[in-house]
């Protein structure tokens, strides 16, 4: 974290201290004496895992020759033309590696050339490689892996090998026990692996086929089966669709209504009756400005951050106006928070959710781009708990002619002092947001300032008001809280600083 941070905000110099003394890790264990289901103490920071420096080229791999053979790990039907269709165990040579879509060819297991066409890039893994391995999930924090891992069709022993999403840590393994998951980390010495002392490994692949038979630890009799690895989203609809957001209104059919709000009505809806989608169907049509409304979705469209919301397309020829992006299963986070799925969830579980939301701002953030409206109720979470950032960028084309004529309804509780007095819009103010929507995670979807109407919000905290802290809201959760509603913008901790913050819940009290 930047000195400045540190010096111009009081209540995090000693969170600093605290949480950057040491190598930030991943709460992995060493032993297997903790679980995932609680948060670790910050008595045992200094029990923080070395990481040796060499483990950087396990998070770089050098990238494969051009003749190198991929193998399908999924099957694949194509959506447009040029695309190719496959089923699981197709072999392929590639040709092109230009962005999400790479040309390729499918080839026999005597490398005779069956097919030319052009498939998405994380259907396939390099023909006996790790990322071929049924068990390798790839870049993957401790709370989605436990969403994996946790699901119904996994049994006891279940397991899988996982790149953390943290600096410094490498590879994970992390295996379901006794109907919880436990995660240790496996330690990379010059080209060996190991999870314990007890044994090396030359490889990935022959220390999980060593503890498929051997015990991996005092509670882990011996690794099962691989978790069941669910089929990856492309980030389109198609090939054809990279560089067209602009598609017609009849590629679409509706299903039932999942949302209403004051600016559009969302439903669950098809492409070309093959791919499930989210159709946004906006209001207020006539307040919109058409132009500027397609060329902010043209820049919108090329923002792609494994937590912010997928932005396939725009319907715009004629209103109401569609907007179509991924479809994500569990709703919003506001109301999966007030839900019982969301009200059975640890603190560890809202925590990592608040972490993920700052991820994805943070990416924002280091592209120039304002949200304008975070809020739990823009939060969307997906399948495993994965928690996407949504309407980021639009409120200015969609929102703010509607809240110049409706006054009562701008969100203030939710609004930066600044904001709200002067319309100054930036990072610094979607940060002061995302303190409120951290609010609204530990108290499992409160209403911020609940004894407060809208209108006495700007007063209040104007006059140096802060919402206290939540009933058992972590102490370190409160100060983040507070470094986010600084009065001066340029005080406010940044996005990247707020999610190494939460991403050390781990080993904090």
């Amino acid at each position: 974290m930047g000195e400045t941070s540190k010096n111009t905000c009081p209540c995090l110099r000693t969170l600093c201290e605290r949480l950057f003394g040491s190598s930030k890790h991943d709460g992995v264990q060493n032993r297997d004496d903790n679980d995932s289901s609680a948060v670790r103490g910050s008595s045992k920071r200094n029990e923080g895992i070395e990481v040796p420096s060499n483990v950087r080229y396990a998070l770089h791999p050098p990238k494969p020759a051009e003749s190198a053979i991929y193998t399908a790990m999924w099957a694949f039907e194509a959506r447009a033309d040029r695309e190719l269709s496959f089923q699981e165990g197709d072999l392929f040579n590639i040709t092109d590696r230009s962005g999400d879509w790479w040309t390729a060819r499918k080839v026999d297991r005597n490398g005779r050339i069956l097919a030319t066409g052009i498939v998405p890039y994380n259907y396939l893994a390099r023909r006996e490689s790790t990322d071929a391995m049924p068990w390798y999930f790839g870049e993957m924090n401790r709370i989605e892996a436990s969403g994996h891992l946790m699901a119904p069709e996994n049994g006891e022993g279940a397991f899988l090998v996982r790149l953390s999403e943290k600096d410094d840590v490498g590879y994970v393994l992390s295996v379901k026990v006794d109907n919880k998951v436990k995660h240790f980390k496996i330690h990379q010495n010059e080209e060996l692996f190991n999870v314990n002392e007890s044994a090396t490994f030359a490889s990935l692949m022959d220390l999980v086929d060593h503890f498929m038979t051997s015990p991996l630890s005092i509670s882990v009799e011996r690794l099962n089966s691989a978790c069941r690895r669910n089929e990856p989203k492309p980030q389109d609809l198609s090939h054809s669709t990279v560089d067209e957001w602009e598609l017609p209104k009849e590629e679409f059919t509706f299903g039932d209504q999942l949302g209403s709000g004051y600016f559009a009505d969302v439903y669950r809806g098809k492409w070309k009756d093959q791919i499930n989608v989210a159709i946004k169907v906006l209001k207020n049509n006539e307040a919109l400005n058409h132009r500027e409304f397609q060329l902010e979705t043209q820049i919108l469209k090329r923002l792609r951050h494994k937590h912010l919301i997928t932005l396939f397309a725009i319907c715009s020829s004629s209103p109401p106006y569609y907007i179509i992006t991924e479809l994500m299963e569990k709703g919003n986070l506001l109301d999966f928070l007030r839900g019982p799925e969301g009200g059975a969830m640890d603190m560890v579980f809202l925590i990592d959710m608040g972490a993920q939301v700052a991820d994805g701002m943070a990416y924002l953030e280091s592209q120039n781009s304002i949200h304008r409206d975070l809020a739990a109720r823009n939060v969307l979470v997906g399948e495993n708990y994965i928690c996407k950032v949504a309407d980021f960028g639009l409120a200015r084309v969609i929102k703010e002619p509607f809240y110049t004529s409706e006054d009562k309804k701008i969100p203030y509780k939710w609004c930066a002092p600044e904001a709200i007095s002067h319309g100054r819009f930036s990072s610094k103010s979607d940060v002061w947001s995302f303190g409120v929507l951290l609010y609204e995670i530990v108290t499992y979807g409160g209403t911020p300032y609940p004894a407060c109407s809208n209108s006495d919000v700007y007063q209040l905290i104007t006059s140096g008001y802060r919402m206290p802290a939540p009933p058992q809201c972590p102490e370190y959760i409160y100060e983040a809280m507070l470094s986010c509603w600084q009065c001066t913008p340029e005080d406010r901790t940044s996005f990247l600083d707020l999610k190494y913050i939460l991403e050390s819940s781990y080993e904090l009290e």
